[in-house]
């Protein structure tokens, strides 16, 4: 009776054992290959880049002007009553108050160029992302990885990059 348990218990235990053993099907995909071939993500790169050069142009210009103004507040301190000195000073660092604003409302975590970004680019990311997640469940992938990224893989074979198919899909 006992050995017959213990067979039991083993045949049991290598069934489990058996059943976690299955193959996870993977494959890899370059989004970066994917999104260089979309033309609307990449006007909206040029977009983002062009209002993001911009903006930069100009806070650079209001930098300039306050570097003015200082070099002008040190030439002709000596010549300023107290009142006018601070006065002159105070100018000076509310002039440098607003561009540290504008700049951080334009160029910030939540500022308008991440805003613009999410308008522009979040709409085909998700198009790739459902055309990725469609392409796994039809085709029984239970892992995508995307080789461009920094997702820690180090080699990936070409018979595993499904990009060209994801790609097809997408044109459909």
């Amino acid at each position: 009776m006992r050995l017959r348990t213990y067979l039991l218990i083993a045949v049991l235990a290598l069934a489990g054992f058996g059943a976690q053993l299955t193959a996870q099907k993977i494959a890899s995909i370059d989004m970066e290959r994917i999104l260089s071939s979309i033309t609307e993500y990449q006007e909206a790169q040029e977009q983002l880049d062009q209002l993001a050069a911009t903006w930069q142009q100009e806070i650079n210009q209001e930098y300039d002007a306050i570097k003015g103004m200082y070099n002008k507040h040190q030439a002709e301190q000596v010549l300023m009553s107290d009142d006018q000195r601070q006065a002159s000073e105070q100018a000076i660092i509310d002039r440098e108050t607003t561009v540290r604003e504008m700049q951080r409302e334009r160029f910030g975590p939540e500022g308008a160029l991440f805003q613009r970004r999410q308008e522009l680019v979040k709409p085909i990311q998700d198009a790739i992302y459902e055309a990725v997640e469609a392409y796994a469940n039809q085709n029984g992938y239970d892992f995508v990885f995307d080789r461009a990224g920094s997702a820690g893989i180090i080699f990936s074979t070409d018979q595993y990059d499904k990009t060209d198919e994801i790609l097809r899909s997408l044109k459909n």
